[in-house]
């Protein structure tokens, strides 16, 4: 494995990791009123995009970052419209 997909890799997974604290706190507290549903909505489609753009590329950097990112990001998404 070369040093730019390790760097990839990395960013990845910090980037996806970061969204783990949001995700667990929501989860415990039973609230999302916080959150905003215009911004998590344009992000999961965001993310959405990125995922297909990995899967056409055929990078599996993007692709397990992305789809990640995508199901912890919808999971806020759920808990927004779940929690009112």
């Amino acid at each position: 494995m070369n040093s730019i997909k390790i760097l990839g890799l990395v960013a990845g997974t910090l980037t996806t990791i970061s969204f783990l604290p949001q995700v667990i706190k929501t989860w415990r507290t039973r609230s999302a009123k916080d959150l905003s549903m215009v911004m998590f909505s344009v992000f999961c489609l965001g993310t959405f995009f990125w995922l297909m753009y990995g899967i056409f590329m055929n990078d599996i950097v993007i692709i397990l970052a992305n789809s990640i990112t995508f199901a912890l990001s919808l999971s806020l998404l759920y808990f927004k419209l779940r929690f009112k």
